[in-house]
């Protein structure tokens, strides 16, 4: 299977969007209440329905960036937004590996689990690379593997060594406020970018 934007773009307009569960998650939303600078350029890629800028741009944070490469959500989510969260949210329906742009916060939420694996390393190169100095990664891997892929999983050691060497790893341990459905198979993950 070739998870090119025509294929995800079909998901979108067929509603098949399992991963989709329709708020921003519990983990997330928790990390977004402590931070304090609503400057921060954060960017999320692969956003889909983009609940997280949403909660941000109505939380005060002024510089979102979302990217997908389905134009089925990209055009979804620009119709929904009210004018004050249009000010906030920037929307760009592109390919995040051909993303240019420099941000504080990347934040990880179902779009690592699914690109093909063949494409991991590419992504820390790529999220390490649009950070500023000191920027941060932050967000989500599932902590499991899945019988049919999209979405595909990975463990705690597999992601540790993968980001060894572009990251600085702040935190990366079990969730223990998922939702229901993910009890038991998300870590949350805490980066940040290191120094060249």
């Amino acid at each position: 299977m070739e998870l090119t934007a025509d294929f995800w773009n079909e998901r979108y307009l067929n509603r098949q969007t399992g991963w989709d569960i329709g708020y921003t998650s519990t983990p997330l939303k928790t990390y977004f209440d402590q931070l304090t600078d609503k400057t921060l350029r954060i960017l999320l890629p692969g956003a889909g329905n983009a609940y997280e800028a949403i909660y941000l741009a109505d939380k005060g944070f002024t510089n979102v960036t979302v990217i997908d490469i389905a134009r089925a959500a990209t055009q979804s989510l620009s119709e929904k937004l009210s004018p004050a969260q249009k000010k906030s949210i920037h929307i760009i329906h592109g390919d995040f590996f051909s993303l240019e742009g420099e941000f504080d916060l990347i934040i990880e939420q179902t779009f690592f689990c699914a690109i093909n694996p063949s494409l991991r390393v590419q992504y820390v190169e790529k999220t390490a690379n649009l950070l500023t100095g000191n920027g941060k990664l932050a967000g989500l891997l599932f902590n499991r593997e899945f019988d049919t892929n999209p979405p595909f999983g990975g463990t705690e050691e597999m992601y540790r060594q993968l980001f060894l060497n572009r990251f600085r790893i702040k935190y990366l341990e079990a969730c223990d406020n998922s939702i229901p459905a993910r009890q038991g198979t998300e870590l949350f993950m805490l980066m940040q970018k290191n120094k060249a």
